[in-house]
């Protein structure tokens, strides 16, 4: 699947967004090694540290159904059709980086601009999982 293909599902999946709070609307399209696709949005909540961001929201979809190899991750906002992009927060960076240095991160919008980036271009000083050692 191409960059542009996995921003237009992001794109289409911001429309579920619940963001009453924030009035930003986020959508997120997964795609796995194994081909299959797995979209989110921000859900956000009173108590803003309940508030989930689309991007970790189809991380967990896709982790919760046992498919953990993720190729690329395209991420949608409002800002999209401003010909803007959108990049992870630093929590959604982090989880990223649990599932690989190299995932592709792809922002921008379907009918124009499209970047594309790896998670370990934007967390360049990064710790992971594989950082920790069993302590004897």
């Amino acid at each position: 699947m191409d960059n542009k293909q996995l921003l237009k599902i992001a794109e289409d999946a911001r429309k579920y967004s619940h963001s009453p709070y924030s009035n930003f609307k986020v959508g997120a399209a997964l795609l796995t090694k194994s081909g299959k696709v797995y979209t989110g949005c921000n859900v956000e909540c009173a108590s803003f540290g309940g508030t989930n961001c689309a991007e970790r929201t189809a991380i967990f979809k896709a982790i919760s159904e046992g498919d953990n190899e993720i190729d690329k991750i395209a991420i949608a906002s409002d800002n999209s059709e401003k010909n803007e992009p959108t990049y992870p927060c630093g929590i959604c960076r982090q989880v990223i980086l649990e599932f690989g240095i190299d995932i592709k991160i792809v922002t921008g919008y379907s009918k124009g601009d499209i970047y594309e980036c790896t998670i370990k271009d934007l967390v360049p000083n990064y710790f992971a999982g594989s950082d920790f050692r069993e302590i004897k």
